[in-house]
């Protein structure tokens, strides 16, 4: 199994910018929820603490069991006219709903 986790520059620069000004100690974290429209979830938060079952991707960590639902994909930060929000592109995910944050595999 690959562990391989790709950032787009646009998403790394918003992580730093994001992190910049909350704490040097604080990561983002990347993790997968059951739930939403299409089975789980993406969810995007803050951490400072690195739990033992944590991979860490620069500034960002990602947790084992998410890790294996999200492995080949790629992070990447979009700003539209509805807002700013970070995007996935999971190749694993055979469906998503409109939003773009629930997904199945």
């Amino acid at each position: 199994m690959t562990n391989k986790i790709e950032f787009t520059e646009t998403a790394r620069k918003e992580i730093e910018r994001i992190i910049s000004e909350k704490s040097k100690k604080t990561y983002f974290r990347i993790s997968v929820k059951g739930g939403g429209c299409s089975g789980f979830k993406y969810n995007f938060s803050f951490d400072d603490k690195i739990k033992p079952e944590d991979k860490i991707f620069e500034k960002t960590i990602i947790d084992n069991s998410s890790l294996k639902i999200i492995s080949g994909s790629i992070v990447d930060f979009k700003k539209e006219l509805i807002g700013n929000s970070f995007v996935i592109n999971n190749p694993k995910a055979s469906s998503s709903c409109g939003c773009g944050l629930s997904f199945s595999v």
